[in-house]
C-alpha cells in the first residue's frame, strides 16, 4: 500500500519537523507498514487527501464524529460560536448549558467539570478520588487505556497486589509505585487485592466497554462485582467513557449496564469533534475540587466556547434525530453481514460489536474479554487487510488492537462495500 505522491511528500516534510511525522503514534502507520494519506477535508462518512483520493472513513477520528465529517448543525454552531469570540478564560453559557444536558443523561452525575482531553480528565478523576477518600492507591486493568498521564502508563507486576511498574520511558517507577494493575474479566483477582490492601484503594478504573486494546467487552457480573466491592472497601468507583459515552446512548455504558459509578470521565462525542473532555460525579465529591475544596485542577481552555457549541450541537442532534436507534439499527446489519463473512472465512476471524462499535477478533475461539487472550498472529494478518481495504477505499484504523466506528453518515452501502472488499481479501487468501 502507497499513499499518493502529494501525501508522501508532505509526510517526509512532516518527519523533518514532528516526531515521526505526527501528532500522535499510531498515525504513523507503524503497525501496519507504509505512509499515511494526509488528509485535506472530510464530509459525512467520507474523508479525502492531498492527493484527491477518496476513502469511506470507519476511523471517524477515532470516535468522536457520531453524525460524521463537517456535520450541518455541527459546524453551523461552531461558526456562530467564533463569531462572538473563540476563548473567554471566563464563565460562558455554552458551557452551562452542555453541562446540564451531561448531567441530565448520565447516571448519578450531579456535578461536571470540563477540560480540555480525555487524558486530563482520567487524569483528573483520579487526583480528585485520591483527595476525597485520602488514599493514594488506584486499581487499573489491562487492556484498558486512560489516557498518558504518568500514573495509568503502567503495565501488570508480577503478582495480583503487586505495584506496576512504568510502560514509557520518563516516566518514574515512583509514579508507578501507586497503581495496581489487575487483568479484566477476573473477579477472583479483585477480591483478592482488596482483601490484601482495600484501605489503600483510593479508586478502581476501568473502560466499562474497553476499547483500547480490542473490543474487550466485559460481563455485566464483572462490572457488578467491581461496584459492590469498592462500596464496600470505601473506594471510589470510576468508568472511564472516553469512548463509550454518548455513544452507546444518552447514558452511555452506565446505562446499558444499570451500573452507576461515583465518577465517570468523557471526551470525544461531547466535543462534537473538537477537543474536550470532562469528569463528574455526584456533589459530594465534585465539590471537593478548588474553588470549593483543596483538590486542585484548572485550565485556560476549560469550557471553550466553541467546543461547548460543538458538543451541545452534537448531543441535541443525537437526541432530536434517534440517531442511537438508528445506529443499532445499521450495526445489526453489520452483524448480519460482515459479522457472516468472517465467521465462514478462510481464517478464524469474528466481529464484536456493541452499538456502533466494533472490532474483527482474528483468532480463534471465542472473542476475547481479557487483553492476554488476544492472539499474537493477529497483527500481521490485520496489516494485509488493511492495506487492501485503504488501497480499495475504505479506511480502517491502523492496528489490529483499534476499534472501528459507525456514524449516523455511514449507510448499508458503506458496509456492503466494506463487506465486498474482505471478501476480495479473503479470497485472495485462498
Amino acid at each position: 500500500m502507497s499513499a499518493g505522491q502529494n501525501s508522501l511528500e508532505l509526510f517526509a516534510r512532516a518527519k523533518a519537523v514532528l516526531p515521526g511525522g505526527v501528532s500522535s503514534p499510531v498515525r504513523a502507520f507503524g503497525a501496519v507498514g507504509g505512509s499515511p494519506p494526509v488528509i485535506r477535508r472530510g464530509n459525512g462518512a467520507i474523508v479525502e487527501d492531498e492527493d484527491g483520493s477518496r476513502y469511506t472513513d470507519f476511523v471517524c477520528s477515532w470516535g468522536p464524529l457520531i453524525l460524521g465529517h463537517a456535520h450541518p448543525v455541527v459546524v453551523s454552531a461552531i461558526v456562530d460560536a467564533t463569531e462572538r469570540g473563540t476563548s473567554f478564560g471566563a464563565p460562558c453559557k455554552g458551557e452551562i448549558e452542555l453541562a446540564e444536558l451531561i448531567t441530565g443523561w448520565y447516571p448519578g452525575l450531579e456535578k461536571v467539570r470540563f477540560v480540555s482531553s480525555g487524558t486530563e480528565a482520567t487524569m483528573s478523576a483520579i487526583r480528585l478520588a485520591r483527595g476525597y477518600t485520602d488514599r493514594d492507591t488506584i486499581i487499573k486493568f489491562s487492556g484498558c487505556y486512560h489516557g498518558h498521564a504518568d500514573h495509568l502508563l503502567v503495565d501488570a507486576g508480577s503478582g495480583l497486589a503487586t505495584f506496576g511498574h512504568p510502560t514509557s520511558a520518563g516516566v518514574p517507577e515512583a509514579f508507578a509505585q501507586k497503581t495496581l494493575v489487575l487483568p479484566l474479566d477476573d473477579e477472583e483477582a479483585v477480591q483478592k487485592t482488596f482483601a490484601e490492601v482495600g484501605k489503600e484503594i483510593a479508586a478502581v478504573i476501568i473502560e466499562p466497554v474497553p476499547a483500547n486494546n480490542g473490543l474487550l467487552i466485559q460481563r455485566p457480573e464483572f462490572l457488578q462485582y467491581l461496584r459492590d466491592e469498592t462500596a464496600a472497601a470505601g473506594s471510589l468507583l470510576i468508568f472511564d467513557e472516553v469512548i463509550s459515552g454518548f455513544r452507546l446512548g444518552p447514558a452511555g455504558a452506565a446505562g446499558q449496564y444499570g451500573i452507576q459509578p461515583d465518577l465517570a470521565t468523557f471526551g470525544k462525542i461531547i466535543g462534537g469533534g473538537l477537543p474536550v473532555g470532562a469528569f463528574g460525579g455526584r456533589a459530594e465529591v465534585m465539590d471537593r475540587l478548588a474553588p470549593l475544596g483543596p483538590v486542585y485542577q484548572a485550565g485556560t481552555l476549560s469550557g471553550n466556547p466553541v467546543a461547548m457549541a460543538a458538543g451541545k450541537a452534537a448531543l441535541t442532534t443525537l437526541e432530536r434525530d434517534s440517531v442511537w436507534g438508528k445506529l443499532e439499527t445499521l450495526g445489526q446489519y453489520l452483524d448480519d453481514t460482515l459479522g457472516e463473512l468472517l465467521k465462514n472465512g478462510p481464517i478464524p476471524a469474528a466481529l464484536v460489536r456493541i452499538g456502533s462499535i466494533f472490532w474483527i477478533s482474528l483468532q480463534d475461539g471465542e472473542p476475547p474479554r481479557a487483553a492476554a487472550d488476544i492472539s499474537p498472529d493477529a497483527a500481521e494478518i490485520y496489516g494485509r487487510l488493511f492495506s487492501h481495504l485503504l488501497d480499495n477505499g475504505i479506511c480502517m484504523a491502523p492496528s489490529a488492537y483499534e476499534v472501528g466506528f459507525l456514524s449516523a453518515a455511514h449507510t448499508t452501502e458503506d458496509i456492503d462495500a466494506l463487506v465486498r472488499e474482505v471478501g476480495a481479501f479473503f479470497e485472495g487468501l485462498k
